[in-house]
């Protein structure tokens, strides 16, 4: 091992980052690092901290030997009388060994993961109240994209189930930084032809996302990335699709009405086309130009000004030389 680096134990993977966890015994904290040299070789219950272990010299003296005892001779015919053997007891005190010590306090410290899966879960969660909070942000996005109308469900019609889908996101050092709460609709109940007509719809390829950020370091461009939140309640439907009520959010009085969708959200089969068609839309109002062999690339060229955008999902890429018109884009 180099002298700067540090023997830990892996413990897991970060689902927020890249890099690996790892438990600092000499620390007694869990940490994320993307920089490590596995030692394959090594286990668990082989590991002792390198710097404690002590060799002590034994001189030739001291060497035990091997003796060997001769087989006891076992009566053929024990008597009624011979008293069982009764097996000795260990007068050690055992202790803990050195290697564990604080490992059981640097549990407690480790990541909890087990983010709610139902709405009843959340609500007996210990962060119920952030959940609660999540959801209504969602909700009030929702009102505020005018996604659905409240509705009587018409005759012949199914409506499509939805459910909430929870996540905490997390920062570099583990620690929980926001709580997100998802409205997402159960599209595999949807049928072809009645809920959806066409889904497909073109992601940004790696090597094209490469390329460009090739391109942006070599002639020194700025680089900005970010996500357009609620991105899919942007989308359009075109088909007439109802979706029963969220649970936690049931209007007093009309609890058997349904909502009526006007824009696409998360689940259902086409919402990733409508949401690539409205912002296809938009970013071309902007002037940009969409690249016929990768469709998901843009670029837009006013005097020495240069922008290039990358659609990924909901995510965005934007390249550029000029700051200002990188927030200009931004902002619009």
């Amino acid at each position: 091992m180099e002298s700067r680096s540090e023997t830990c134990i892996f413990v897991g993977y970060p689902k927020e980052t890249k890099g690996y966890y790892f438990y600092s015994p000499s620390d007694l904290k869990v940490f994320v690092s993307t920089n490590a040299k596995f030692l394959e070789k090594d286990y668990m219950n082989d590991f002792v901290p390198r710097s404690r272990i002590v060799l002590n010299e034994m001189s030739r003296d001291t060497i035990p030997r091997e003796v060997t005892q001769p087989n006891p001779i076992v009566s053929s015919n024990p008597t009624q009388n011979q008293q069982p053997t009764i097996p000795r007891r260990s007068g050690r005190v055992s202790t803990q060994p050195e290697r564990y010590i604080g490992l059981g306090e640097s549990v407690e410290n480790l990541p909890d993961d087990d983010d709610p899966y139902t709405y009843k879960e959340a609500m007996e969660d210990v962060d119920s109240r952030h959940w609660q909070k999540a959801m209504q942000s969602e909700i009030e996005s929702m009102f505020d994209n005018k996604v659905w109308s409240l509705v009587d469900l018409p005759k012949g019609i199914k409506p499509i189930g939805c459910k909430w889908v929870y996540k905490r996101k997390r920062g570099m050092d583990g620690k929980v930084e926001t709580f997100k709460a998802r409205l997402v609709a159960k599209g595999y109940t949807q049928k072809e032809g009645i809920d959806y007509e066409e889904t497909f719809s073109p992601v940004a390829m790696l090597k094209s996302i490469r390329i460009l950020l090739s391109i942006a370091a070599s002639l020194d461009l700025e680089i900005w990335q970010m996500d357009v939140k609620t991105a899919f309640l942007n989308g359009s439907l075109d088909e007439s699709i109802y979706i029963m009520q969220p649970e936690g959010f049931i209007e007093k009085g009309q609890m058997e009405k349904v909502c009526k969708l006007q824009k696409s959200i998360y689940g259902l089969k086409q919402a990733y086309r409508s949401w690539n068609i409205r912002f296809d839309q938009a970013v071309k109002g902007f002037g940009f130009i969409q690249n016929l062999d990768v469709p998901c690339v843009y670029k837009r060229i006013k005097g020495d000004k240069l922008v290039f955008l990358i659609l990924y999902v909901d995510d965005i890429l934007l390249i550029g030389n000029d700051v200002g018109v990188l927030t200009s884009v931004k902002n619009g």
